[in-house]
């Protein structure tokens, strides 16, 4: 007999052991994705910024760490999960600070980003070998994700489009940021890379939130409270 696809409600007659699993709206995931950017990139920028300019570079730096691990500590303490992007922002901002303090060298501690820049740029383009994109291995932290759906064509071709955009931006950003870091004073320096990055930031996470809801509307995802189909051979 042919293939058919059945689209089943959740209900409390559901097959034993199977879970209901909450596709939430539109808003609800900008909201998601604007606290992550909030806590994870734009309090940090905001903070180094306002201290650099008040305190100097070091103190900067101190200001941004300790709110990345504040942060984390306190969705600890509320027994909340800490997103992945503020833990990578966090590992990143303590990696850049322990060799920026052993060479006692504030140059170093910008160029460090535009290093992982290059080499989170360079690890996105080599995920996209494996069967999961490192878009797919984030996305769990803006919309609930399980096997079914992360395997869906149109899920897992909007996943590798994602990885291609954040690899090709990030190299992008690596390259200009390198060239102000050796034309420009670090006082010039550091207000562009303030301004323009976390512009350049925010609207690449909102350009992926309007490509990722392009995708969910066909897929009939978003506010859903159904079952994902389900492929049955009779």
């Amino acid at each position: 007999m042919a293939s058919h696809h059945l689209l089943t409600k959740v209900a409390p007659t559901a097959e034993p052991g199977a879970k209901a699993l909450h596709r939430p709206g539109l808003v609800a995931v900008i909201q998601r994705v604007s606290l992550s950017l909030l806590i994870a990139v734009v309090v940090p920028a905001v903070l180094f910024y306002g201290f650099f300019v008040l305190a100097g570079v070091w103190t900067a730096v101190v200001a941004a760490l300790v709110w990345s691990y504040g942060a984390i500590a306190w969705r600890a303490v509320t027994k909340r999960r800490a997103s992945g992007l503020l833990i990578l922002a966090a590992l990143l901002l303590t990696g850049r600070t322990a060799l920026s303090v052993v060479a006692d060298s504030p140059w170093l501690y910008f160029l460090q980003p535009i290093i992982s820049d290059g080499v989170v740029a360079v690890l996105f383009l080599l995920s996209l070998a494996s069967a999961r994109p490192m878009v797919a291995r984030l996305a769990g932290d803006f919309y609930p994700m399980d096997h079914e759906l992360a395997a869906r064509p149109r899920v897992r071709r909007l996943f590798r489009n994602l990885t291609i955009m954040w690899a090709v931006l990030g190299l992008a950003k690596a390259t200009t940021m390198l060239w102000l870091l050796q034309s420009q004073t670090l006082g010039t320096f550091v207000f562009v890379k303030s301004i323009s990055m976390l512009v350049i930031n925010v609207l690449a996470a909102f350009a992926t939130i309007g490509l990722a809801a392009f995708v969910a509307r066909r897929e009939g995802l978003l506010g859903s409270t159904h079952r994902v189909p389900v492929a049955a051979r009779g």
